[in-house]
């Protein structure tokens, strides 16, 4: 079975709240916590979007819990040498408990200074050349770099952990796999797809950690959990690259138009019925995951911490 975390979403959630939620989680026995990375929440039903290092620092003092970005851009919004510091002050923050999960990034948060959004094999490019950057300054030392995409003249990180803080790559498509096994010290998806983590094992990763996490809507019905899943999150059924390339949340809730309640049905466990949360932790499993997440929609937090406490953990 895999370690089971809990995902904290800065999209819905307050810093205030984030960090309850993190109590909540630890004593509901979740092993360890995922938390987002946004600018901007995806439509603003969902709205919020704390700076997620400052909900981190005020989780490292909460809780004893590992923590790790799902996920950090360093590429354009934040340059990757400011990334190294932040976690590098996190991981002294969680003595060591923190892995910095970076991903190509969306649009929707990358997009506020103005710059190009690139092409997805230009965003890979960047983030193979930010990770390079990051690894070099937890080194220690003075660095310079000048590559293709970012330079970095007489920099140095001076409050480290003990150990370099370890870099798990998201990816979704076979290319960010292959990136995410040559350079990542683990892997991060947040779908259960066993081909993913074959090909990430088979093409260099090997035995390295696999995150994967998932949303549930837990409320006393299933009809009333499948209405907060559609009203809050009905991006999440938006196909393609939709999710890298739409810029506003405005955008996506016209895109999200298209996306009925019937068509949410079924993709995600709603409702007090313990067994479909237990089908989609299995499969997860069975897809080879280390460690599995679990996000949960809506207002009834408490609820939902008590309902996994008493009935699905046990």
């Amino acid at each position: 079975m895999p370690s089971i975390g809990y995902f904290l979403s800065c999209e819905e959630f307050g810093p205030r709240d984030l960090v309850r939620q993190a109590r909540m989680a630890a004593d509901a026995g979740f092993e360890r916590l995922w938390i987002s990375d946004h600018y901007h929440p995806w439509n603003s039903e969902q709205g919020q979007s704390p700076f997620v290092w400052s909900v981190i620092g005020a989780i490292s003092e909460a809780v004893d819990l590992p923590v790790t970005t799902a996920v950090t851009c360093p590429t354009v919004r934040i340059h990757p040498a400011v990334i190294a510091q932040a976690a590098a002050t996190a991981s002294v923050q969680l003595d060591g408990r923190f892995v910095l999960g970076v991903g190509s990034g969306e649009a929707l948060n990358e997009h506020i200074f103005g710059d190009p959004w690139p092409p997805a094999a230009v965003r890979l490019e960047m983030l193979e050349e930010a990770v390079e950057v990051i690894r070099e300054l937890h080194r220690g030392g003075v660095v310079n770099h000048r590559g293709k995409h970012y330079t970095v003249e007489g920099a140095q990180v001076f409050t480290l952990p003990e150990r370099p803080v370890p870099i798990y790559v998201s990816g979704f498509g076979p290319k960010a796999v292959k990136l995410a096994a040559r350079i990542g010290d683990g892997y991060v998806a947040v779908m259960p797809s066993g081909d993913l983590v074959r090909m990430f094992r088979e093409e260099g990763g090997g035995d390295k950690p696999a995150q994967g996490g998932f949303k549930v809507s837990y409320a006393p019905t299933e009809d009333e959990g499948l209405d907060t899943a559609h009203r809050i999150w009905p991006n999440t059924q938006l196909p393609g690259e939709l999710g890298q390339v739409l810029a506003q949340p405005s955008h996506f809730e016209q895109a999200s138009q298209l996306v009925t309640r019937d068509m949410m049905a079924g993709t995600l466990p709603c409702g007090p019925d313990v067994e479909a949360y237990q089908r989609t932790l299995q499969a997860y499993t069975d897809a080879g995951f280390d460690e599995v997440y679990v996000a949960q929609m809506g207002p009834r937090q408490e609820e939902f911490f008590d309902f996994w406490r008493t009935r699905v953990r046990p």
